[in-house]
């Protein structure tokens, strides 16, 4: 017997294994087809709740994740890129997107898993072209999948011959409750709903459980997927955690709903079966996604209710950045290209806003330590990176219409002040990633008198960043030249504490790693005072 539960578990671990992989491997694939445009689907597309729940079915089954998708919309909340409201029809859709992957393994086609996967290594190992081996990986995984399925479902079938296991599938039938503990546990440890999901419907084709019992397991799986979500939260913003707990309440309420109504769904599967000539595994892929698409229909109209219970669950103001441009009007373009050019500067001045408004906020991490600020900086890091590609693409849309020569010239400074204030961003968000450095390798930091001239370094760097940008905006000639002079003095700053620092390391009162980032961090603010004095020279020149 021994030997029999040996290769019990070998088995089911090794499918297991195997489908894990080969489900990653699938949805990683097309996520790289897909490229960058599954964020910008998210990005652009969830206008309201109900196009929010569109894009998250289309992401979902395009990855074959539900909880891919989710954390990239967790991670677009925590940017401030998505407000709670859209997240939340995303979150709906996603559930209903996962069910794809089991209607997929409902088609038994396990007797192919091999030469699918053969021709997939084929196509990665003899092809060069980028879309060929994305092709390939993809078939790889989708062969591998059903390996995966197949190796478990065989090594299952032992299982109907132990008296122990039919109890245990019979206390589940007469207890709900245990089917869906199962359920979200097993979730919870493969992370994974797709992998339960196809297990669930082996063990019923294979007559293992009944269908009162593996509907609660099958609520249950909806439960478990939500702890991706959740670690993706963790650490982020508080939008992005309240989205992650609606996911949770979405789930358990879904399931609460479905407990009570249990015999009614059991006899509505039961009758889908009968009408459609479903097989097992059919079935439950068919459950799978009537539960979804209802469980969706029943709490759409509560979006507004949710966000308002995870608001009062999880209290605090969350700052948020209005990332969209708010100038960028593209009427303009076609009736008036100057005025275009117009609009267009007042949304570089905009974004220089957002770039002084990081550096004060690194400047404040690197005071307190406290992570609400680098996340702020983050955020303020991703907003300057849309704009930019938002003010580019405006920029080059103004070109292909003709401009004077005047025009013509402030068209262009503008596309390298979007550029410097861009690099500004980048340095900011440098100094964030050294600072977190600072906190993690030197529990002291650096000496007081280090700490001083960094924060004087900074205070100058930022006033001379803002009078850029105030320069830019007003065309003030005398601003302007303020941003050249102080501009000299920060790099005559930066190498005076340079020596005074080499003196430190020297004397020991500062270690080596902080006494590195301490100079990285002197560099990025130099190199942000450079690029303000490039805004500054467009000011000079009275071009703008």
């Amino acid at each position: 017997m021994e030997v029999e539960w040996q290769g019990i578990i070998f088995q089911f671990l090794g499918g297991l294994g195997i489908f894990l992989f080969a489900i990653q491997f699938m949805g990683d694939a097309l996520q790289k087809a897909a490229g960058d445009r599954l964020r910008s689907i998210l990005d652009k597309f969830t206008t309201n709740p109900f196009m929010g729940v569109l894009v998250g079915i289309i992401v979902t089954v395009l990855i074959q994740s539900s909880s891919g998708t989710t954390v990239i919309t967790v991670g677009l909340v925590s940017a401030g890129f998505m407000t709670l409201r859209q997240a939340i029809g995303v979150i709906m859709g996603a559930n209903i997107g996962t069910t794809v992957t089991a209607f997929i393994i409902g088609l038994d086609v396990g007797t192919y898993a091999l030469p699918i996967m053969a021709v997939g290594s084929f196509l990665i190992f003899f092809f060069k072209k980028d879309k060929v081996k994305n092709f390939g990986e993809v078939m790889f995984g989708f062969g591998g999948l059903f390996l995966g399925l197949e190796m478990m479902s065989s090594g299952m079938k032992p299982l109907r011959s132990l008296d122990a296991f039919a109890e245990f599938t019979l206390s589940m039938s007469d207890n709900p409750i245990l089917g869906v503990i199962a359920g979200t546990i097993f979730t919870l440890i493969v992370q994974s709903s797709s992998a339960t999901v196809g297990i669930l419907q082996g063990l019923y084709a294979e007559g293992l459980v009944d269908l009162q019992a593996a509907l609660p397991i099958l609520f249950g799986d909806n439960i478990g997927t939500t702890i991706t979500a959740i670690l993706a939260a963790l650490g982020a913003s508080i939008t992005a955690r309240r989205a992650a707990a609606v996911h949770v309440l979405f789930n358990l309420f879904g399931t609460v709903i479905f407990l009570i109504l249990l015999v009614p769904f059991t006899m509505y599967v039961e009758w889908l079966a009968a009408l459609l000539a479903l097989e097992e595994k059919m079935q439950i892929a068919f459950a799978h996604g009537s539960f979804n698409v209802a469980n969706t229909i029943i709490q759409f109209p509560l979006i507004g209710v949710w966000a308002m219970i995870v608001t009062k669950l999880i209290p605090g103001k969350d700052v948020t950045i209005e990332y969209q441009p708010k100038h960028l009007d593209p009427l303009f373009i076609q009736e008036s290209p100057a005025v275009a050019i117009g609009q267009a500067k007042a949304e570089v001045v905009r974004t220089g806003e957002f770039a002084v408004q990081g550096m004060q906020e690194a400047l404040l991490y690197v005071q307190t330590g406290e992570e609400s600020h680098a996340e702020l900086a983050k955020q303020l890091e991703d907003a300057i990176n849309h704009l930019d590609r938002e003010i580019t693409s405006y920029l080059v849309e103004i070109s292909t219409m003709r401009i004077s020569e005047s025009d013509s010239h402030k068209h262009a400074l503008l596309l390298d002040s979007i550029r410097d204030i861009e690099r500004i961003g980048d340095h900011c968000d440098n100094i964030v990633g050294l600072t977190k450095s600072l906190h993690n390798t030197n529990k002291n930091g650096i000496t007081d008198e280090a700490m001083a001239e960094m924060e004087k370094m900074f205070s100058l760097t930022i006033e001379t960043i803002t009078k850029a940008i105030e320069a830019l905006q007003t065309n003030n000639l005398d601003l302007a030249r303020q941003v050249v002079e102080q501009e000299v003095a920060i790099d005559q700053m930066e190498y005076r504490y340079r020596k005074t620092h080499i003196d430190r390391l020297r004397e020991g009162s500062c270690t080596l790693e902080a006494g590195m980032v301490y100079v990285d961090i002197l560099s990025n603010l130099e190199r942000s005072g450079d690029h303000a004095v490039n805004l500054a020279e467009v000011v000079l020149g009275k071009r703008l």
